[in-house]
């Protein structure tokens, strides 16, 4: 039996699952997962939460080998991702939910929507398709393995993700420096650890097309104007594959949506919640 325990900083945490998650829960009504993107952790989603938590009872995962969750030595595919989803769901005691993600977490969302059709009543997927180039994954693959270094402490891991994010507003940043290391004996760490990151970087390259034409569940799809991850090519040969979707482009963004115009995230995600 999967049950929760209450952790550290209003954390939460499943346990007896195979690969047990660390989640923060806020808000009342209906149930909205919120999944993040490759290297990073729930507390992304925290102004998106903020601005639901009137209406929906919001569920902001460490998704497997991020933040507090575990970091199992393999198990970085769409599917198990994907079956992640219902874990929590499962230990919250939820049928249903909402789920949202951005990037890897738009990936993983309509994937749990394609496999577990029964408990997602919609999907909201941000600057993800499954049509993302290769050799956008290999840029990816190798920003993100640069990413694994030491920081002598929390003002020059800040200095570090400023540049590498030069849109992300302060508040953004101070996020992921606070939520996405730890202290190391005389350094700075990322809690995501190089083996997962590069792994799950791979599993980005099987498209998981069949599973985005196979959602049933009402989907929408945003994408930053100059997203450097979702060319125009692959958002419009996704928008042949489901012309059925809401496609939504945000202007002044990139890839980072939902750090960079969290209100509009969250409008789209109001508007989602008052179509059900």
């Amino acid at each position: 039996m999967i049950t929760v325990e209450q952790g550290e900083d209003g954390m939460s945490r499943t346990r007896g699952a195979d690969v047990d998650l660390a989640f923060r829960v806020v808000g009342e009504g209906m149930p909205l997962v919120l999944l993040h993107g490759t290297s990073a952790n729930h507390a992304v989603w925290e102004p998106v939460a903020e601005a639901l938590a009137p209406r929906a009872r919001v569920v902001c995962v460490d998704q497997r080998g991020h933040g507090r969750s575990d970091k199992p030595a393999s198990g970085y595919d769409g599917a198990s991702f994907a079956d992640d989803v219902v874990t929590v769901l499962d230990a919250l005691g939820l049928e249903r939910a909402v789920v949202a993600g951005h990037s890897l977490g738009a990936r993983n969302a309509w994937v749990a929507a394609a496999r577990h059709p029964e408990r997602v009543a919609a999907v909201v997927a941000v600057d993800y398709v499954p049509y993302v180039e290769a050799e956008v994954l290999d840029v990816l693959q190798t920003r993100v393995a640069a990413g694994d270094r030491t920081f002598a402490d929390v003002p020059e891991i800040e200095d570090y993700l400023r540049e590498r994010y030069p849109r992300m507003p302060p508040d953004a940043i101070a996020r992921r420096a606070r939520w996405g290391y730890r202290r190391a004996h005389d350094a700075w760490v990322p809690l995501a650890p190089a083996s997962a990151m590069d792994e799950l970087v791979e599993g980005l390259r099987t498209p998981w097309d069949e599973e985005f034409r196979a959602v049933r569940a009402p989907m929408s799809c945003l994408r930053g104007v100059d997203s450097a991850i979702v060319s125009a090519q692959a958002w419009e040969r996704a928008r042949r594959d489901r012309p059925d979707a809401r496609w939504v482009v945000i202007g002044d963004a990139d890839h980072y949506v939902p750090e960079e115009h969290p209100e509009l995230v969250a409008e789209e995600l109001n508007r989602v919640l008052d179509d059900l």
